[in-house]
């Protein structure tokens, strides 16, 4: 029952570590999703497999296969680039979902952020805009006690689309043209400065529109002006005025890509009215919003003192 990859001396490479413990018939197969499982050729049980390669993901997800992490099985699933583009071995880059504060995707390069997809916000991720936009495609993101994990499935079965992070690092996505026979890259990230995670510093939003791109948040100004006007956002931004937490308010954005939210409080019991008084509770804190915008937003999120990495979509 111990499935065995030998190289061109019988040596063995790799195995699945079954011990003799198991008894019965085990069979190896390649399901219609793309999964390689072993399973007990006397079950069809889906939860019974022994072991299988979604569990395992290389550079590429596929339909029904799950990024994130698995309680149940101790796992952490994520994506690893190639170190080339015809040299399968792991190379520098990952795509990995981070689950302190709110959940959101990294692409990183062994310690450097390179780009944050923004948390869930109940139909995308708040980074990826794009998403509502790829028809055929249905999204589904799972936060309990089991699992917190991204999947993705496809409403028309006769077209093909799958995820991969490239040897550059480079998250891309596919769809197979059968006419030609070949795959046909529609969207990728990081594309544009934008993209790069804390491009801008703390308390500014990234705009490919507006030149330079970094603009400092209403109430902040940069530090070091003649250097923001070049385009150096070294300095970052500062407040115009020493806070006050007894008359400073709140100002309403919209079309952002919320904040970094690792560090961030969560609270998904409460609404936006209670989420602004239990932000007040802290002198320093700075932003608050819905952790979920269906059904006119739900939840709390909570910003306690300087905050990254925000983008704005005009588009969206």
């Amino acid at each position: 029952g111990n499935l065995v990859i030998l190289d061109n001396s019988d040596t063995p490479v790799w195995s699945t570590n079954l011990t003799g413990a198991v008894r019965s018939l085990v069979v190896a197969e390649l399901l219609d999703n793309g999964n390689f499982v072993l399973r007990n050729s006397k079950t069809n049980d889906l939860d019974g497999f022994l072991w299988q390669s979604f569990d395992f993901p290389t550079d590429t997800l596929l339909p029904q296969m799950k990024l994130g992490l698995d309680n149940k099985r101790g796992l952490n699933k994520f994506i690893t680039s190639w170190k080339s583009s015809f040299d399968p071995s792991s190379g520098d880059y990952i795509f990995k979902l981070e689950t302190q504060g709110l959940p959101e995707f990294f692409i990183s390069r062994s310690k450097f952020k390179l780009f944050r997809s923004g948390p869930w916000d109940g139909n995308r991720f708040s980074g990826i805009p794009e998403m509502e936009q790829w028809d055929n495609i249905i999204y589904n993101f799972t936060d309990n006690r089991e699992e917190v994990a991204y999947t993705f499935q496809l409403t028309n079965h006769s077209l093909y689309s799958r995820l991969k992070i490239n040897s550059d690092g480079l998250l891309q996505r596919f769809t197979w043209i059968p006419t030609i026979q070949e795959w046909n890259m529609y969207w990728l990230t990081p594309a544009t400065h934008c993209d790069f995670y804390e491009n801008c510093g703390p308390y500014a939003y990234c705009d490919m529109n507006t030149s330079p791109m970094c603009n400092c948040i209403q109430g902040f100004e940069p530090r070091i002006p003649q250097e923001w006007a070049s385009g150096d956002v070294a300095g970052s931004c500062q407040r115009k005025t020493p806070l006050n937490c007894l008359e400073d308010g709140f100002i309403k954005l919209k079309k952002m890509k919320l904040p970094a939210s690792t560090t961030a409080i969560v609270d998904k019991r409460i609404g936006l009215k209670e989420c602004e008084e239990k932000c007040k509770q802290y002198c320093n804190c700075t932003a608050y919003a819905n952790t979920d915008t269906r059904y006119g937003g739900t939840g709390c999120v909570i910003w306690i003192g300087k905050f990254d990495d925000v983008r704005y979509y005009p588009a969206a």
